[in-house]
């Protein structure tokens, strides 16, 4: 990743986007950096929506069970109250959040911040997921990471909801999703 030079002495932030479908290693490669983060000594606060208890009520846990302190939250907005006077904020889950997730993280970057997010780009249907594509509109650096398909062994984009449980959000894991490629996705 290459990031410009601050000639003027001014701290710049920005945004990185961590996307990709469920099992692609979002929140683990969201805790590597956050991990990096605090080894550099750098002031960092780490949030998710409070929606998120699958493996802890305030750990992001990533599903091979790295785990990371965080706050959860009720909605975005809260972010801008608890990140004061911080170098990086870190938010998993993106997708759980209100409409005003993109907005709260564009004006940590104008602020200075550096601002990393994961969360899912699409749903089960393979349908933009909530305001992730607003988030991926503002980032100034995007990762997007696959899982392995486990129907053909091909990449996975898809998380493959198992059950007939109607509604776009259904915390769930592997009882209740898997990672498919599109051709295995549509296939019932």
């Amino acid at each position: 990743m290459f990031i410009e030079p601050n000639i003027s002495g001014e701290r710049r932030g920005w945004i990185e986007v961590i996307c990709g479908s469920m099992f692609s290693g979002k929140t683990e490669e969201l805790i590597r950096r956050l991990k990096r983060v605090k080894i550099a000594n750098l002031k960092v606060e780490i949030f998710k929506p409070g929606i998120d208890t699958r493996y802890d009520e305030t750990k992001v846990v990533s599903h091979d069970a790295n785990a990371i302190q965080s706050t959860p939250l009720s909605n975005s907005q809260e972010i801008l109250l608890l990140a004061q006077d911080v170098d990086v904020v870190g938010v998993d889950e993106a997708q759980f959040f209100d409409d005003e997730i993109a907005n709260v993280c564009e004006t940590l970057a104008m602020r200075g911040v550096r601002v990393i997010v994961a969360g899912l780009d699409m749903d089960y249907l393979g349908k933009p997921f909530g305001q992730m594509p607003n988030l991926l509109a503002k980032a100034d650096y995007i990762t997007k990471l696959h899982a392995i398909c486990v129907q053909c062994g091909n990449i996975a984009n898809i998380s493959y909801r198992k059950t007939e449980q109607a509604g776009q959000v259904l915390v769930g894991e592997k009882d209740i999703y898997e990672p498919r490629c599109r051709i295995c996705a549509s296939k019932k």
